[in-house]
């Protein structure tokens, strides 16, 4: 997720109005909003075949907990029991015109990899890189290359190419019985829901964001008719297609429901939705990853072209509207499958209550 416009490395200006987050750089302005594609698309493997082996404590995930691209790996990290296997670093929700940066940390410098921007690693990787600096990113820590900003592939790996690594009676995410259906669940999802809270958010015409907006909206009421009768996604446990699902659910009110112009309804006024967003967060891996606050500094703190004076406003308040009763697991399924729930938060990874709220 970057806010960079085309070609430039920093935060959004006024003028630009240009989120390319996910996948690099997006045109915004002459013409509708389009997501690229990862500019690095190496993959980490169990037979290293891009040059990058699965290895323990090699690799460090760039996040920033206000993306929900980024935030897709920050859930899969902790439901498959990554965390000691790959370190984390938090970028400052707030970018300047050299986009994110470390400043979350002391000297503002991240603790591992010594740098006060993620462009450095670009950098590394690449001297004069054109494109946005994109989260989630995958680095190297003894090179402090840039490995990956695959946003899409990167999570599928995590659930497939790292199994050695995973904790014991972690969830199978991508099973391989499914895949078929999870990918086609997910690519609607994606293209309606996903990237379509986006489309609308930046449309420059009303025909554009009309358009974005009736896709947003016919599948939020595609996958109400689905979650009625099943608890998940795909099957009767958690898969890659609920966490995709989830990271654009838990934003919808926050901030796209005003900030993006999705109107038509609340998230919260869909019942089944609601509930099932909620059975998402409460299950362990899911809400204990969300930062409220730095969703919404972010999106209404940087989004100057949408929100000219930077006001972040107030509510909504969704704390204990989040953890109240579900009545999901009424349907059936179990979220691990046979598994088990991943252990407490990481002391030092843990989101302090006030942000949460």
């Amino acid at each position: 997720m970057t806010d960079a416009t085309d070609g430039a490395r920093g935060a959004e200006s006024s003028s630009a109005g240009n989120p390319g987050e996910g996948g690099g750089n997006s045109a915004y302005g002459t013409k509708p909003f389009k997501r690229s594609r990862s500019h690095f698309a190496d993959r980490v493997t169990a037979d290293g075949r891009d040059g990058w082996p699965v290895e323990a404590g090699r690799y460090r995930l760039v996040v920033s907990r206000a993306c929900p691209w980024a935030s897709r790996a920050l859930v899969s990290r902790r439901l498959l029991g990554l965390e000691d296997a790959i370190s984390l670093a938090v970028a400052d929700p707030i970018q300047d015109d050299r986009s994110w940066r470390f400043t979350l940390d002391p000297d503002g410098r991240d603790p591992v990899l010594g740098i006060r921007y993620l462009a450095e690693a670009y950098d590394a990787r690449e001297r004069d890189y054109p494109g946005g600096v994109s989260v989630p990113a995958l680095v190297d820590v003894p090179s402090g290359r840039l490995v990956t900003n695959d946003y899409q592939q990167l999570t599928l790996d995590l659930a497939t190419e790292w199994k050695e690594l995973h904790r014991p009676g972690a969830p199978d995410l991508y099973p391989e019985a499914r895949r078929d259906e999870i990918d086609e669940v997910m690519d609607g999802v994606y293209r309606d829901l996903n990237n379509g809270v986006y489309r609308a958010g930046f449309a420059d015409t009303q025909e554009v964001y009309e358009e974005a907006y009736e896709d947003v909206f016919r599948r939020l009421a595609w996958m109400s008719r689905r979650l009625e009768r099943q608890r998940y996604l795909v099957g009767d446990s958690l898969t890659e297609a609920d966490i995709r699902a989830f990271t654009t659910l838990v934003r919808f009110d926050a901030v796209y429901h005003g900030h993006f112009k999705c109107n038509k309804h609340k998230l919260a006024e869909d019942p089944v939705l609601w509930a099932y967003a909620r059975d998402l967060f409460q299950t362990p891996g899911f809400g204990d990853t969300v930062d409220f606050g730095h969703i919404k500094r972010h999106y209404y703190g940087v989004h100057r072209g949408i929100n000219p004076t930077g006001i972040v406003p107030r509510g909504p308040e969704p704390l204990s509207a989040w953890l109240s009763p579900h009545h999901r697991e009424e349907l059936g399924g179990s979220p691990f499958g046979e598994g088990t729930p991943p252990g407490p938060v990481p002391a030092t990874e843990a989101v302090p209550p006030v942000r949460r709220g």
